[in-house]
């Protein structure tokens, strides 16, 4: 269902363009307002057609596309990335988001695990204010 003027259910794309793994979360996502067409909240139900601008939210990712072809079957990644265009504004906001978190990880900064006797005799000191 590769033609231009067919349209398809948002949620049916959304998992056909592989922006999620089953069709039941693109739906869940869609009924959450984590996808917008056209900068309106929208069903699962409303069809998709070439030309759509579509906003997705997705986890730490924002993407803004535009649909470029219908299809309501999931294939492969490359033939999925012939249905949209990011925008280019998107495309860098993402890069920009992506390095920022990279830069804000620390190695290390993870918990230290359990305390060691010394940390253990600090803290009931800390904790028992009587002793």
């Amino acid at each position: 269902m590769m033609m231009e003027e067919a349209r398809v259910r948002l949620d049916k794309w959304l998992w056909a363009a592989r922006f999620f793994k089953t069709r039941s979360l693109a739906s869940q996502a869609v009924t959450g307002g984590r996808v917008q067409m056209g900068s309106l909240r929208v069903k699962p139900s409303r069809l998709v057609a070439v030309g759509d601008r579509l906003l997705i939210h997705k986890e730490e990712d924002e993407f803004a596309i535009v649909v470029l072809a219908v299809s309501d079957q999931r294939r492969g990644a490359p033939e999925a990335q012939l249905l949209y265009a990011e925008t280019s504004e998107s495309l860098a906001a993402r890069i920009q988001a992506r390095e920022a978190r990279r830069l804000l990880r620390v190695v290390g900064a993870g918990p230290p695990g359990r305390p060691g006797k010394r940390d253990r005799r600090l803290i009931r000191k800390f904790t028992r204010k009587d002793l």
